[in-house]
């Protein structure tokens, strides 16, 4: 249905601003993530779970990982979840940036879109206390002006409250920003607050091919961003 609703852009974008999602499309963060729901799993004693499954739950914020992971051993209680987050939150934010490396040419693209005047953002369903911490310790908080985390509002992807707040704040009208992003939970905001949204072809959308979510751009790299712009 959203896509059937969602209004049509065509690049190049005007883009006076750029906001971009964090996981799977700013910084490839798989491995720490995965790593963390290993080491809780372990202190659970529960047995531990490939890389590839835990990719596959990543995007819907850190309880929900936590909660498909247990799922794969039967259908925990909130109890359990609640537990097995706190252990979960102590190893990840020990562990943040271990192997988590932003993705190629995204450093590049971000100064260079930057210098062009764009007025940057990030989007992200992470908690605010994971969020700021990466962006720092990998050397790309600087570039942002807004960071909303998936804590920061009352409402997260793939509800357009974030977007339709970061238009308001910036004082820039949706249809000339862009999200970036690589997953259903980007596509299904953008469509929302009626914003054009970009696809990496590369992120955290399980199995699905990002082309099916209809995003008005796709782009195999990051480096290609910059070329969808006016």
């Amino acid at each position: 249905m959203a896509a059937v609703m969602k209004p049509r852009f065509q690049p190049p974008f005007v883009a006076r601003s750029v906001v971009i999602d964090l996981d799977g499309t700013l910084i490839d963060t798989a491995g720490d993530l995965a790593a963390a729901a290993n080491r809780m799993l372990a202190e659970l004693g529960r047995p531990q779970v490939e890389l590839p499954i835990i990719r596959g739950f990543i995007g819907n914020g850190v309880k929900e990982l936590v909660r498909r992971t247990l799922r794969l051993m039967g259908e925990p209680s909130n109890e359990l979840v609640n537990e097995a987050f706190t252990i979960y939150m102590k190893h990840y934010s020990e562990h943040l940036h271990d192997s988590s490396r932003p993705y190629p040419g995204v450093l590049e693209t971000v100064e260079a879109l930057q210098r062009q005047g764009r007025v940057l953002g990030c989007i992200t369903n992470k908690r605010d206390e994971l969020t700021q911490p990466l962006l720092k310790a990998l050397g790309l908080h600087h570039f942002f002006e807004i960071i909303l985390a998936g804590d920061t509002l009352p409402k997260r992807k793939p509800d357009p409250l974030p977007l339709l707040h970061a238009s308001q704040v910036l004082g820039i009208p949706v249809e000339e920003m862009l999200l970036v992003g690589d997953s259903r939970n980007d596509t299904e905001a953008a469509f929302g607050a009626g914003m054009p949204v970009a696809c990496v072809t590369y992120g955290y959308n399980g199995d699905q091919d990002v082309r099916e979510l209809n995003p008005d751009a796709v782009i195999e790299r990051f480096d290609e961003l910059p070329a969808l712009l006016a």
